[in-house]
Parts: C-alpha cells; structure tokens; sequence
C-alpha cells in the first residue's frame, strides 16, 4: 500500500470541499472494497477523506420515499422495519450478498460505488482498460465466463458486482449527490452506473468531488410480490453468474405493473424495460413469465465463454417471477 494522508471530515461540505481541492481523494465510510483495492495496489489515493460522521446515517419515510443515508451499513438496511415492510426485495438482495462480516462494515454509498471484481481489473500484471486505460481487456479475449452479455464494449466486458444495486434498479430509486460547492444533484437509479464504451475506467456518473448522500426508494405496491433471486457457483460469499428482482403489482391474476433488473449481465445493473412492457396487462401465467424472460434476453451479445448465460438468465427471469407471483413460497 502507498502512503496517504487521512482526514476526518466534520461536516458533508467540509468533506466535499477537501475533495473538490483534492483531485486524487477517496471518500472513506465501510472500506471495505476501497482498502483490498488500496493494497493490491489498483487505487492510489492521496488522500482519504472519511466520512462517518456526517450525518447520513438514518434511514426515515419522507412522504412517499424510505430515505436510504449513505453512511448506514447494508446489515441495518437489510434488516429495518421500513426496508423490511416496503421493500422486502431490497432486504433479500443485500443479504444475498458478501459476508455478515463485510455487510457489518460496508455502506450503503459504499455499495454503489464498489469496483467490478473482474480478475483481470485486480491482476495488475494483466491489461486492463478500467485498471489503466490503453492497455487493452484480458477478459476480452480471455476467460470470460463471469462476463457480460449486455452492454459491453470492446474495451470492457467486465460486470458490476452488487446485489443492492440490482434492487434499486428494480424499485425506481433515485440517488442524491452533494457538489463542492453544496449543491444537490438527484440522480435516477437507472442513470447512476453507466456502460464501459470507451471510458470504461468510469463506473458512474458522477461529477468530481461529488458525495453520495442518500438513496431515496419511492413507495410501491409490490412488497407482496416480490423476490430477489441470485444464481452462484456456491451457495455463500460468490459473486452473481446472474442475478433478478422481481416485482409485480396484480390485480388479482392480472399484473398491473412489472420491474425486472438483472445483476452479473452488464457494467451496470441492467433494467429489462421490454420485458416489463410485454407484462403489463398480461395474466400472471408460466407461459406469459416465459416470453417475458425471452423477450429480456434476445438483446444478449454472449461472450466466448458465457453463452450459458442467456439460457440460465431466461429461466431465472421466471423463477422470480413465478416466486413474486407467489409471494415467495414458490
């Protein structure tokens, strides 16, 4: 690990000016990606900035939103009445994800800003465009098996590995951002990440200097029938091959409204929005969960080694929605 310097900010805009002087600062809460990547090597910060005592630590209803701080860690999130009551998918998704230790640690701005855990990013003897644009994608041509199928560029292939993220994709949540000069940008979930094209050394869209602050999960009326399903090489603390959050509003056996977003298939989590329109109006039948899955996946661009994902992808869209369906007893 290189030398840094640490500071502890006392306030959102103290942390936010440090940074906007700091061109080559990290924001510090959980650290529980950003200090593996600090020792392998793969970030050099010259300064941490930490960030645990700002405030964003509540989780509360504002109207017809549950507001997410940034600073609470994914165990409190996953497991809070309001979470837990509106959001029962987003509960599901965060605790299939890492360790109770890491989860215990990490936050939820953390979350949405951890790194891709594509082998080739953390071998910094393997090029890498994300690791060091120009060098070229090892995974390209590689091993891909882990890939994506959506999305990718001929400089990145790699995916984004939370659960969380996958989630609020689902739910239409929104992300609200702090500027260096104080001002608070909403950013839509959906627009949050974004797709490697020729930066893939980018992972969102934000803006130099720009702190995460909170996530704010408008309220639905598909806690009833929803369910985050995530397919693994092993049962615990694996990455997703490909991971779905379903949710569905019925009235009776019609669905009224459909959210679909797959996880462990692009740069960024990835929004079915054709499957979503074909279920809208239709029964909630196999048949119809079938054609839905088909449609969401005849866009995929396999890789080399990946292709069993489009089939594994197609018959896990309708395994969650036949769990939604049943309210997860299925």
């Amino acid at each position: 690990m290189r030398a840094f310097k640490y500071t502890r900010a006392d306030s959102v805009n103290e942390a936010t000016e440090t940074a906007g002087q700091k061109s080559n600062s990290k924001y510090l809460a959980g650290g529980t990606n950003l200090l593996d990547l600090m020792k392998g090597d793969i970030e050099r910060p010259d300064v941490l900035i930490d960030v645990n005592r700002l405030g964003m630590d509540e989780i509360r209803e504002v109207d017809q939103e549950i507001i997410l701080g940034a600073g609470v860690d994914n165990t409190t999130t996953a497991n809070h009445p309001l979470v837990k009551e509106n959001f029962p998918l987003l509960s599901q998704a965060i605790l299939s994800g890492a360790s109770q230790q890491i989860r215990n640690m990490a936050s939820n701005g953390g979350n949405l800003n951890q790194r891709t855990r594509c082998a080739y990013f953390y071998d910094t003897a393997m090029p890498c465009n994300k690791r060091q644009p120009g060098t070229g994608c090892g995974a390209r041509g590689g091993l891909n098996r882990m890939h994506a199928i959506f999305g990718w560029s001929e400089k990145c292939v790699a995916v984004h590995p939370s659960d969380m993220c996958v989630a609020l994709a689902a739910l239409d949540a929104s992300v609200q951002v702090v500027d260096p000069q104080g001002e608070i940008r909403i950013i839509p979930f959906t627009q949050y990440h974004r797709l490697p094209g020729d930066q893939p050394e980018k992972d969102n869209t934000l803006q130099p200097g720009e702190l995460v602050k909170a996530i704010a999960v408008p309220k639905n009326r598909m806690a009833d029938h929803s369910y985050y399903l995530k397919v693994r090489d092993r049962a615990s603390y694996a990455f997703a091959l490909v991971s779905v959050a379903a949710g569905l509003e019925l009235d009776g056996k019609t669905i009224k409204k459909a959210r679909l977003a797959l996880g462990g298939v692009a740069h960024k989590p990835w929004r079915a929005a054709q499957a979503e329109e074909y279920l809208v109006g239709k029964q909630a039948t196999d048949e119809v969960f079938g054609l839905a899955a088909e449609a969401a996946l005849s866009s995929a661009r396999p890789l080399e080694h990946n292709e069993f994902k489009v089939n594994l992808g197609t018959r896990a869209i309708v395994r969650s929605l036949q769990k939604a369906r049943s309210g997860g007893v299925v």
